[in-house]
């Protein structure tokens, strides 16, 4: 049987600090801590100074920019991104949010003929822009060529990519990066397909550059 005595049992030595226990340290912590927490969920800090407001309303801009033909003015929180813009102001949920940070492609639009990853381009850089999102790539009931395509080679699975593949697509034909499969598949690298389909996805953009 251990001869140990129990640490209840044991006394500071004679003259020493007096010594905390364990259990009484945690409560007058948790005691302490509700103290804080109570004062600043109160109103004004414990420590009299006055909460920042949060709720402050973030600075606007007023931004007029063409999209699909259409001249379109609204006033936006300077923090929104294209793709939002096109998504929540103007009702174009064509554009897919995908990771929002610019590495699937799936918001990729056209701004002045260019493609740009929509959620990592902010709309009040776009003032006088022309915008193409994929709404505006057919012609009333007439498919773009690659809309076509892709329809033609089964060039998608559950579409969520789709959008924005067809539109870096587009980009990719105008910019003459066409030459070869190969460099097909490198212009259109920053466009992620999940469900796999990049072999008829080639194959559509070929389809459509060179009337394969």
């Amino acid at each position: 049987m251990s001869t140990e005595p129990s640490v209840s049992t044991v006394s500071p030595p004679a003259g020493s600090p007096s010594t905390t226990s364990r259990r009484t340290f945690i409560a007058t912590t948790a005691v302490g801590g509700a103290v804080v927490a109570g004062g600043l969920t109160a109103g004004p800090s414990v420590f009299g100074v006055e909460p920042a407001n949060a709720a402050e309303a973030s600075p606007g801009s007023r931004v007029s920019l063409t999209v699909n033909g259409e001249r379109r003015t609204v006033t936006v929180d300077n923090r929104t991104s294209l793709l939002d813009l096109l998504r929540e102001h103007l009702g174009l949920t064509g554009s897919k949010k995908g990771c929002n940070a610019g590495a699937c492609g799936a918001c990729t639009v056209l701004v002045d003929g260019r493609r740009v990853n929509s959620c990592l381009t902010l709309a009040v850089r776009l003032d006088g822009a022309e915008v193409t999102t994929i709404e505006g790539l057919a012609d009333g009931d007439r498919l773009h060529p690659l809309q076509q395509a892709f329809i033609d080679q089964d060039a998608f699975q559950c579409g969520y990519c789709t959008s924005g593949q067809i539109m870096s697509g587009v980009g990719c034909i105008d910019e003459g990066r066409t030459g070869s499969p190969e460099e097909i598949r490198e212009f259109m690298s920053g466009n992620i397909c999940r469900c796999g389909c990049y072999v008829k996805i080639v194959r559509a953009v070929e389809q459509t550059a060179h009337g394969k």
